[in-house]
């Protein structure tokens, strides 16, 4: 039986892309008090279903696929070039392609403006009228208005026309760079992105028994399955080691581990692993923000979803990429990596960050301990200290001691040197995800 939560969410993706939504309108309709109708309303916008637009309200939106995260909604621009609405609100909710600069004549500047465009212009009047006829929303810059004519045409089109204080350059600027960021988060793996689906988990129930734990685990050969109330409401897990020595006959209820570590979609994967190694397990109920189960995770999962990621191509380049892109192995001694002081990477006195050097020194542990066969690692603890701050344009070398490997955990000792000359030292304790 679906609880009134799943209902209202129900309720609201069967609504029309676009079509507003209330926290009243939506207790009225299914009988639901307002705070329920409240809290559902704002899982829904978690989950990009919905989206609150100041002045405006909440409307139901596409949900955006993973592959289209580098596109952003005419309401997410409205955000970030701190703008206000002339016309066309109702469009708000839609995503644009592209964005064309309007620095050219009329016509040479509609050749390249078609459906789904966002056309950055100044006060050209004619410019506006002509971009939303061809399908394009409008974005004016330097603080002007449009015609009445044009914001009537983009009430009909449902196109926005945005005024903005910023120059033209400025703003391209500005969606240059959330368009960068989102391509940034489209990289970072997500339990959402490994997760196995509720419709394909098996779940057992406080009232089964040992017995058809065994069943189970002779027809699918998990070795663990999360236990769920009669609405699905995550309540526990059991797992083999629970069923040692019990009789066939225990309720699942008896030997269940209850409260068990769980995860979200939102959660990220490393974050997942993190906590499999820290407290010995080997699967992760993945439950929604009211509890209910939404599918499994396992070590596996996280160390397939690590791998793959390594051959993926990157997207956007984040301060640790610069610092792996710049690392070069030495030859002699092999447990040491060459890396150049670059501007991005300086602090205010432009000498290396402690940032950088903390990113420079866990990468080149991490090279260490896959030298020795152990696969995947995340560093669990850093202690790093300066003797001396290497300055733009030095190269610096990082030396990695394995001091002990352990069956989880592997502690080294780095030695960093600049122009020959000891600068700093740490010690890193890594957490091995294999």
């Amino acid at each position: 039986m679906s609880t009134k939560h799943e209902l209202i969410l129900r309720y609201i993706e069967g609504l029309d892309i676009g079509e507003k939504i209330s926290v009243r309108q939506v207790a009225k309709e299914l009988a639901v008090s307002e705070g329920t109708a409240y809290r559902a309303i704002k899982e829904a916008e978690n989950q990009k279903l919905v989206n609150t637009i100041e002045r405006v309200g909440t409307i139901r939106i596409e949900k955006k696929q993973k592959e289209n995260i580098e596109r952003l909604t005419y309401a997410e621009v409205l955000n970030i070039v701190d703008g206000q609405v002339l016309g066309g609100r109702g469009g708000l909710h839609k995503t644009l392609t592209k964005f064309v600069i309007g620095a050219m004549k009329l016509d040479d500047m509609m050749r390249y403006t078609d459906a789904g465009s966002l056309l950055i212009v100044g006060n050209r009047l004619k410019a506006h009228e002509t971009a939303l006829h061809a399908g394009a929303a409008v974005l004016v810059t330097g603080g002007f208005d449009a015609s009445d004519e044009a914001k009537k045409l983009a009430d009909e089109l449902e196109l926005p026309i945005i005024s903005t204080s910023y120059d033209t350059f400025t703003v391209a600027t500005m969606l240059n760079r959330a368009i960068f960021d989102q391509m940034i988060e489209k990289e970072i793996l997500l339990v959402d992105d490994i997760v196995t689906p509720l419709t394909e988990t098996v779940a057992l129930t406080m009232n089964d028994r040992v017995a058809d734990f065994k069943a189970l685990n002779r027809q699918t050969s998990h070795s663990g399955y999360p236990v769920v109330d009669k609405n699905d409401k995550l309540v526990g897990i059991v797992t083999s080691r629970d069923i040692i020595g019990k009789s066939d006959d225990e309720t699942i209820e008896k030997v269940m581990t209850r409260h068990p570590i769980t995860a979200t979609r939102k959660t990220s994967v490393a974050s997942a692993g993190h906590s499999m190694i820290w407290e010995g397990i080997d699967l992760v109920p993945v439950v929604t923000e009211s509890g209910m189960l939404d599918g499994m995770i396992s070590r596996q999962d996280v160390l397939k979803a690590f791998q793959m990621a390594q051959r993926q191509p990157q997207q956007g380049e984040t301060i640790d990429d610069i610092v792996k892109n710049q690392m070069k192995s030495v030859s002699d001694p092999s447990n040491t990596v060459e890396f150049t002081v670059t501007p991005q990477l300086t602090n205010q006195f432009g000498s290396l960050s402690y940032g950088a050097l903390t990113t420079l020194v866990t990468e080149a542990g991490k090279q260490a301990i896959k030298s020795r066969k152990r696969g995947e690692s995340v560093p669990e603890n850093v202690s790093l200290y300066f003797i001396k701050h290497p300055q733009l344009g030095s190269v610096v070398q990082v030396e990695s001691n394995i001091l002990h490997i352990g069956r989880r955990f592997v502690k080294l000792d780095f030695n960093i040197y600049s122009e020959n000359e000891l600068i700093a030292k740490a010690m890193v304790m890594f957490q091995l995800l294999g």
